[in-house]
């Protein structure tokens, strides 16, 4: 079995499952629980996966990747998002891939998917570099941070 490597990313060793078939290399998602092609934006949102479960100790229930949202009647997809126990949303994490550069576009991105979204902190990544923000909403201010809160979760 031949797998294409990836560039390694600033986050920690993490142990993943692959698999190749057709020529493609898959890796396995434990939340979504099903196999994905390895493209360098999945490499980046499964580090993130392992990030919270592994380092900021995140259940699996609370968190969801890529789902539908709507915006402006659009449909558009989130990449990650935490849920706390009450059901709003601890975290949006917007993934690109490592060749993409984190711009004012990027943030304009989120923004606008927080907009819908409301969640307490955001996440940008490209898995070399990690921006990291909780909200002010009656400011209108996004407070940078230089990592995540503790997650409390009382389940």
């Amino acid at each position: 079995m031949q797998f294409y490597i990836m560039k390694k990313l600033n986050f920690p060793g993490f142990d993943f499952s692959f698999k190749s078939k057709e020529n493609k290399t898959f890796i396995f998602d434990p939340i979504r629980k099903k196999w994905l092609v390895l493209t360098p934006e999945e490499w980046v949102r499964q580090h993130c996966v392992q990030f919270l479960l592994k380092i900021k100790k995140i259940p699996y229930g609370f968190i969801q990747v890529e789902k539908k949202l709507n915006l402006n009647h659009t449909e558009k997809r989130y990449d990650l998002v935490v849920f706390k126990p009450d059901y709003s949303i601890y975290l949006l994490i917007e993934c690109k891939a490592p060749s993409v550069n984190i711009t004012q576009n990027t943030f304009d991105q989120i923004a606008r998917y927080n907009s819908v979204l409301k969640s307490d902190h955001l996440m940008l990544t490209n898995g070399l570099n990690h921006f990291f923000c909780k909200m002010d909403f009656q400011k209108g201010l996004y407070i940078y941070l230089p990592d995540l809160p503790v997650y409390i979760s009382d389940k």
